[in-house]
């Protein structure tokens, strides 16, 4: 079924962390990255740390919700840029880097699915 122009778009996002570095990935997110989503409109329906190693040691998942992928991508431009979210990047990775890798996945939810928490 084709997706209305209306239907939010869902973007998951996957932290593979750098070994010993997902506690730190956490702080930056509660005490950083969360705020400056707040402040720029990003939506984040949650996060996740999965329950099983090895992916419990080093993953850290999370939902945005966006109008569009263009929506995103414009958001995610501007977080880049944002000068609070540049000096705690920097502060965070001053002893390395945080993560390793990122999988990104855009989805849209069907039409069989139960309603979610904002609609």
């Amino acid at each position: 079924m084709q997706a209305s122009s209306a239907q939010k778009v869902y973007e998951m996002r996957t932290y593979h962390s750098n070994e010993g570095k997902l506690a730190e990935l956490q702080t930056r997110f509660r005490e950083h990255t969360h705020s400056i989503f707040e402040r720029l409109d990003m939506k984040v329906v949650a996060y996740w740390i999965p329950t099983k190693e090895p992916r419990s040691t080093n993953t850290l998942i999370y939902i945005l919700e966006h109008d569009s992928e263009q929506d995103a991508k414009q958001k995610w431009q501007t977080f880049i840029a944002d000068p609070t979210w540049v000096k705690a990047y920097q502060a965070s990775i001053k002893n390395g880097a945080l993560v390793d890798s990122i999988d990104v996945v855009f989805m849209q939810t069907t039409d069989f699915s139960p309603k979610l928490y904002n609609e």
